[in-house]
């Protein structure tokens, strides 16, 4: 049996500036997108195109989903992004004026910072360090 990560579901309170947020401060792509005939919007993003993991954006819809936009976790890291870059994506939080909560910090074995997006939801970005 093989089992894979497909989509974690983030709550938004507009799928456009969702996407705007992710796209501009963190280069995300849509991977998936399609509106049913009723209405419903489907708006996948990933860091890559091609990439199965990704984020499944859902929007509050009702006073209860619009209270837990940006605290589905309860305060907790939402997820954490890997990246090989790690100073040009810093960089690119810094120009973008994304809030960053710990700064980065540097070991013998990753290096890792935290950040919010638009609607609050803590990220944690690693570079791990090749030996």
């Amino acid at each position: 049996m093989q089992n894979t990560l497909g989509r974690m579901v983030l709550l938004v309170k507009d799928y456009d500036e969702a996407f705007s947020f992710y796209e501009t401060a963190l280069g995300f792509k849509k991977i998936f997108e399609t509106t049913t005939p009723n209405g419903q919007r489907f708006l996948h993003i990933a860091p890559q195109t091609g990439d199965a993991t990704g984020i499944w954006f859902l929007q509050a819809q009702t006073p209860a989903d619009l209270q837990l936009v940006g605290k589905q976790t309860g305060g907790h890291p939402t997820f954490v992004l890997y990246t090989d870059s790690f100073e040009e994506l810093h960089q690119q939080l810094i120009s973008h004026q994304v809030r960053i909560t710990k700064a980065p910090q540097t070991t013998p074995e990753y290096q890792f910072l935290h950040f919010l997006d638009l609607y609050g939801n803590e990220i944690i970005l690693v570079q791990l360090n090749q030996s």
